[in-house]
Parts: structure tokens; C-alpha cells; sequence
């Protein structure tokens, strides 16, 4: 099956209360890789709404994707999430959004699907959790045999390239929407993730009438 499709059986994540907090707290101001090759800081975004989706992972197409991942909700579906997010990204802009995608993935991994996807937007590496952290996002782990599975690396230390045994954790999938640097809107959980960037996009349009 394709990254671009979603299996008909996925497991459908249910809300557990971990992002209830986020509404109105303000965003940290933490520089963050983009996979164009700067430095974004959250703290001093532009006027207008900035739209972040967080995800855990983008896959390759030169890996086939492990039934255990598909077997985690909410985990399953960033490529479609991030297409749509491309897809629907001028009918965002034309409503004032400026939109970032959000993983913890290395920048090398991100610079890869951002190409492969054609996407007009930047992703952002959170690989050391700063806004996970300050924020407190919603996350999850999967093993270390998993995660060499999916490709991810174990040991997030620069320079160790020994393979490890622990879990590697990954942010949940959820979607913060920032005006003046403050959160005005938290989607969570998100499902089915390719049907979630007209969703935003439905609210933005209510939100700016």
C-alpha cells in the first residue's frame, strides 16, 4: 500500500485529556531547524494565525510501513496529513495562515519528505522536545526495534552512532492554531488525518467571517 493511502482498519485514537491544557497558553519562544535550512523561532511568529501540525513521523517509500505501527492510533497517515496540508495550503494562506509542519524527526529526514511531497511550507524539527517540553505536547514511545524498523534513529545524541535498545519517543498528532503568539485553537485527537487540513481550513473560514 501506498504512504499516500490509509489502511480501511486503522485504530482510531481517543481524546485522553493530554492536550486540554494547551488553549490560550503562549508559545515559547524556541528556535527551531527548518528543513529549508534556517532557524524558525516559535516566539516571534507574524501577524496572523500560524497553523502548526504536529506529527510523529513522515515514512519512506523504500520502507514498508510495520504492521505494529499501523496497529498504534493515531499514528498511521502523516504523508496524506501533509498533502493535505499542500493541497489546501493557498486556500490557508488566502484566510491569513502561515503553516509549519512539526516532528521530531531529524532535519535530514524532514528535507527528504518536504521534496519528495513538494511541500510549500516548512517543517520543523523539534528533535530535542524544546517545544514538546515547554508546551508539554502530547507524546508517545515505540521500541527501539521498532523505531529501526521505521528508520528512526535510538540514539537522538549527536555523534553516538551505536545503535540503541530504548524507546524513542514521538509527538502525538495535533494541530495548533497561534494568534499573537498565543494557542486559539487545539485539534486533538486528529482522525482521519487526511481529511484534517480542510478541517482547519473549515475553521479558519469561520473563524475570519
Amino acid at each position: 500500500m501506498s504512504l499516500t493511502e490509509l489502511p480501511v482498519d486503522l485504530p482510531v485514537p481517543v481524546d485522553d485529556g493530554t492536550a486540554d491544557h494547551l488553549p490560550g497558553l503562549r508559545v515559547p519562544a524556541v528556535q527551531l531547524a527548518s528543513a529549508a535550512g534556517r532557524l524558525v523561532d516559535l516566539g516571534a511568529l507574524g501577524p496572523g494565525r500560524t497553523v502548526l501540525y504536529c506529527y510523529p513521523m513522515t515514512g519512506r517509500p523504500d520502507r514498508p510501513v510495520p504492521a505494529a505501527w499501523d496497529a498504534i492510533p493515531g499514528a498511521r497517515g502523516c504523508t496524506p496529513e501533509s498533502c493535505g496540508f499542500r493541497d489546501h495550503a493557498r486556500d490557508l494562506e488566502n484566510l491569513g495562515a502561515t503553516i509549519f509542519g512539526v516532528s521530531a524527526q531529524a532535519t535530514q529526514d524532514q528535507r527528504e519528505a518536504a521534496d519528495r511531497l513538494r511541500l510549500p511550507f516548512e517543517l520543523l524539527s523539534d528533535r530535542r522536545f524544546e517545544l514538546a517540553s515547554a508546551l508539554r505536547l502530547p507524546t508517545f514511545q515505540v521500541s527501539a526495534d521498532l523505531a529501526r524498523l521505521l528508520g528512526l534513529q535510538t540514539k537522538p545524541a549527536p555523534g553516538d552512532d551505536d545503535e540503541g535498545d530504548e524507546p524513542v519517543t514521538l509527538l502525538k498528532r495535533l494541530t495548533l492554531v497561534v494568534r499573537e503568539g498565543l494557542i486559539e485553537r487545539v485539534f486533538y485527537p486528529i482522525f482521519p488525518p487526511d481529511r484534517h487540513a480542510g478541517e482547519v481550513l473549515r475553521w479558519l473560514g469561520s473563524a475570519a467571517s
